[in-house]
């Protein structure tokens, strides 16, 4: 039974699931080096091809990510200037209520998008 929408296109449970977990993971990365981005690769390489709504938010959660890592390495680069420590902080708090914003429309089975994310996997 590997019925991704029922007959209405709604996401399945599983897909919603699965989706809301692309995003949520990505708080591995407080505790497992690049767990914010290894997490959520995992969860789209193995679920991608049997849930579009999975393969959809995983793409959308690594574009994300590897935005922020962007964002934190000139945070870094400009802590020499002492703006970085305000700017990483903001960065930081940003990315935190987006990443929750981002795992409730998951459940609720809508496509997030990620505001300000480069979109290097499409």
């Amino acid at each position: 039974m590997n019925e991704i929408t029922n007959d209405n296109g709604a996401v399945s449970k599983d897909e919603r699931m699965w989706g809301m977990l692309c995003h949520l993971t990505v708080f591995s990365g407080f505790i497992i080096p690049f767990g914010h981005i290894l997490a959520p690769l995992v969860i789209w390489l193995i679920k991608k091809d049997e849930m579009p709504f999975v393969d959809d938010q995983g793409k959308e959660s690594l574009n994300f990510q590897i935005t922020m890592t962007i964002g934190f390495i000139l945070c870094a680069i400009l802590m020499l200037a002492f703006i970085g420590l305000i700017l990483i902080w903001l960065l930081i708090i940003f990315d935190i209520v987006v990443l929750i914003i981002a795992s409730i429309k998951a459940n609720d089975g809508v496509r997030y998008r990620y505001p300000w994310a480069i979109r290097l996997l499409k």
